[in-house]
């Protein structure tokens, strides 16, 4: 099979919204073996209502051979993304970050996280935020080894899971560019 190399990073249009919560799902469901079903269940909704919400400030979609191959959204601040003012995040959030299973491994993640960096500088952004939890722990490797710290004062506790806080210095860590793809920066 002859597969394209060609990743393209665009914005979202409504009609993409049924292919990114099927990649969602996709990527997302391998966690359901994790969690409790009724805990599975509400996060496969909460999934699901972000896709058709319009609360994100952007949705972006990892477009390969005409199929959406991953997406994120990015939001405003932790009340956006989250209903959480008191965490204090007034700094892009990125969430639902996914790549489907079959397009793994081509720095599809990578070049998404470059957009959601692209994006945060312009809108002026000294920040990027993330929360993710122990279970995703490639993509905590992948985090970090793009120069994500970790934001203890933003961590959260959903039931008994540690859902762990992010940040992304964007004004005092240029070496963060020397580990994306040229394309992904934009310079």
């Amino acid at each position: 099979m002859n597969m394209s190399k060609e990743v393209i990073i665009r914005d979202a249009s409504d009609s993409d919204r049924d292919a990114i919560a099927g990649v969602l799902l996709d990527a997302y469901s391998q966690y359901s073996a994790y969690l409790p079903e009724a805990f599975w269940l509400e996060y496969r909704d909460s999934i699901l209502a972000s896709v058709q919400g319009d609360a994100p400030a952007a949705r972006i979609v990892a477009e390969t051979d005409q199929q959406i191959a991953g997406s994120m959204l990015l939001f405003t601040s932790s009340e956006a993304a989250y209903g959480r003012p008191e965490l204090g995040i007034h700094a892009p959030v990125l969430r639902l970050l996914a790549v489907s299973p079959s397009a793994r491994g081509r720095g599809i993640a990578t070049l998404l996280i470059g957009e959601a960096v692209r994006r945060s500088r312009e809108w002026g952004a000294a920040s990027l935020h993330l929360h993710t939890s122990d279970m995703m722990a490639s993509a905590i490797k992948l985090y970090e080894h793009l120069g994500f710290k970790r934001a203890y004062e933003t961590d959260i506790m959903n039931g008994e899971t540690l859902v762990k806080g992010y940040r992304l210095d964007l004004l005092s860590d240029p070496a963060y560019d020397a580990n994306l793809p040229i394309s992904a920066t934009g310079f």
